[in-house]
């Protein structure tokens, strides 16, 4: 069951769409489909269509569907759930988390190293630890950068400490599919002097692309969640690069196992750079563009933050 935004959002309900997909054409056995949500309200009455309907397993794509599915899988306790972007609620629900504070750090520092103008950017859809996650790493690898190269590299849009940034506008309806408004804050970091932006907001984060294009190559985006080049290819010429969340493998991996038979009842799963469920996807169009000495950096940060030398803070993690 998909989030708002749609399943062509480029994103997050794309990229889980895709594991499903992925996991039918392995074995034709494993019948998938889905109902999108165009709004919150219609994640309780998907959820009870969803049941009714006799599926072996639903997976919920979005943290912002922990109340709908923990009331849903205490009322049906024979009928598996899966959530993405949440820990398990119940004996019958699998939770899938994603710690993108790791792969956001990486985009940071990155932004921060190839950065002309020394202002970067962030925003997102919704203050939401899904959301917020990416961003608080996002702002700690600009720090790291400025403390390790003596630099002041600014971050607009996000500050990890107040937890706030001034970007989110909850009156949106589809906050992960205004793309006009996703454009209208970029021109306005732009104007600011950003150089480099990081949109954690699905579609709406396509703004950022138009705004980039516009400035004649003066300005680059990090998309998010899935490779941007892959999910977005008309817009991969100002793709820096993308912190993306292994969601399609990871949702691939649940819906085998959960065929095989496997007992996954109140499990969970945590993504992290280790088992590659986030990190960066590869430079594509900037693969000349960025020095050799930075991607070296890059990877050298990556082995730093896996091995525990280089802590994330994030309030966000999962645990």
């Amino acid at each position: 069951m998909l989030d708002t935004g749609g399943v062509d959002d480029h994103s997050f309900n794309q990229s889980s769409w895709q594991g499903l997909t992925d996991a039918n054409k392995a074995n034709p056995n494993i019948k998938v489909s889905y109902v999108a949500s165009n709004t919150q309200n219609d994640y309780t009455p998907n959820l009870n269509a969803e049941v009714q309907k006799g599926c072996s397993t639903i997976i919920a794509v979005g943290g912002l569907m922990n109340d709908a599915v923990k009331a849903a899988a205490a009322a049906n306790p024979k009928q598996q759930f899966a959530e993405i972007d949440d820990s398990s609620t119940g004996p019958n629900v699998y939770g899938m988390q994603f710690n993108t504070a790791q792969g956001g750090f990486l985009g940071g520092y990155l932004a921060a190293s190839v950065s002309k103008t020394g202002v970067v950017a962030t925003f997102g859809g919704l203050n939401i630890p899904p959301v917020t996650i990416y961003m608080d790493g996002f702002w700690e690898g600009v720090q790291y950068f400025n403390k390790v190269k003596g630099k002041t590299v600014k971050v607009l849009g996000w500050d990890e400490t107040k937890q706030k940034g001034g970007t989110f506008d909850p009156s949106t309806s589809n906050p992960f599919g205004d793309t006009a408004g996703g454009q209208a804050i970029s021109k306005a970091f732009i104007s600011q002097g950003a150089d480099v932006i990081f949109p954690v907001a699905g579609g709406t984060g396509l703004g950022s692309a138009i705004a980039a294009k516009a400035s004649g190559g003066k300005v680059s985006v990090i998309w998010v969640d899935t490779d941007g080049c892959v999910s977005d290819a008309a817009d991969c010429s100002v793709f820096l690069t993308s912190v993306v969340k292994g969601l399609a493998s990871a949702v691939t991996t649940y819906a085998n196992d959960f065929a095989a038979g496997k007992s996954l009842g109140g499990g969970s799963y945590i993504g992290t750079l280790t088992n590659n469920g986030t990190g960066l996807a590869p430079y594509h169009d900037f693969a000349s563009k960025v020095p050799a000495s930075v991607q070296a950096e890059v990877k050298q940060v990556q082995a730093d933050i896996e091995s525990g030398k280089i802590p994330i803070t994030s309030p966000s993690q999962p645990k």
